[in-house]
């Protein structure tokens, strides 16, 4: 069994606010982490320092901080900070993000998003470090950076990864990787490009926890057929070996038919990806991924049937003692 568990915060339908009893209670359920997204509702920093100053020994990760949408110094900034106010208990996911976060709705070219995201990682890892970063990046240059005040412990970073290229540079050059959007059976294949015995393999798990089986389907193709036609989805699932199913969803996204599009989304790419059943049935099929090699399973929960999430679906979605 892991000995983490994660839950991704904010929850949906939860007022940001009303989460401190919630982030209170969860290590007495045996949660141990909590990590933030960052699309377009919160910031991935906000959730987490209020998470920080209301529970004092959860594990605080950003899942993810995208690489082109803050400056490198502005991450270190932001990261140090929150090092800072939980000392020891913070980890900083990068990431390269996607064309429509980073050039739809921020303006900025997404362009060499491997090479973005290894300088990102050289400068913010050498900045929190306490080192005055200087110098020309291939995406970038910098000159004459310090942090004013270091964090006395600087955070682990992990690196969102789904392909070789990047999977390897998370084993290589960060404390570990962030997959998403991933069957049990795929963490295998991505945990042999990591090859790193050491690094800290986190996995985003989506699950909704319902019995009501059409529905929790629904939710899933929806979010697949939005997801998984983005590029680098599109061919990390080429590469675990779905590209032939997928194939008929991504023909009608080009064309621009979004029904025949979630229509086309096979149950069983539903099921593999999107956790669904009785909660109990949820926890064990998130088992199934820390028994394939993640170190850290992070519960990302989809709308259900019943409403908001609450302490009652929590607990039952909570690791066995």
């Amino acid at each position: 069994m892991s000995n983490r568990w994660g839950l991704t915060i904010p929850l949906t339908g939860v007022p940001l606010l009303e989460h401190a009893e919630i982030i209170r209670a969860l290590p007495d359920l045996g949660y141990t982490d909590v990590w933030s997204a960052e699309t377009n509702g919160t910031d991935a920093f906000t959730p987490l320092a209020l998470a920080a100053s209301w529970e004092p020994t959860l594990r605080l990760g950003t899942a993810i901080v995208p690489v082109y949408t803050r400056g490198p110094a502005l991450i270190a900034m932001s990261a140090g900070a929150l090092a800072a106010a939980a000392p020891g208990r913070f980890v900083l996911g990068l990431g390269a993000s996607s064309p429509v976060i980073v050039g739809q709705w921020n303006a900025i070219p997404f362009t060499e998003p491997y090479k973005r995201t290894r300088d990102v990682l050289r400068t913010t890892r050498a900045a929190l470090a306490g080192e005055r970063v200087d110098g020309e990046f291939d995406t970038f240059s910098i000159k004459r950076f310090k942090l004013e005040q270091a964090p006395a412990e600087p955070p682990r970073i992990v690196l969102a990864a789904l392909r070789p290229q990047m999977l390897r540079l998370a084993g290589r050059e960060a404390d570990g990787a962030i997959l998403n959007w991933l069957a049990s059976y795929d963490v295998a294949q991505c945990l042999a490009e990591v090859d790193n015995a050491d690094a800290e393999v986190v996995a985003r798990i989506f699950v909704c926890p319902t019995e009501d089986t059409e529905f929790a389907r629904n939710v899933g193709r929806f979010a697949i057929s939005s997801y998984l036609t983005v590029p680098a989805y599109a061919k990390f699932h080429d590469w675990l070996g779905r590209g032939d199913v997928l194939e008929p969803m991504h023909d009608a996204w080009a064309a621009g038919d979004r029904k025949a599009a979630f229509a086309a989304v096979p149950d069983q790419v539903v099921d593999d990806l999107v956790l669904h059943g009785s909660p109990e049935s949820c926890r064990d099929q998130v088992q199934a991924y820390a028994d394939a090699g993640v170190k850290t399973p992070v519960i990302a929960l989809l709308p259900t049937p019943d409403g908001p999430p609450n302490l009652d679906l929590l607990a039952k979605l909570a690791p066995e003692a």
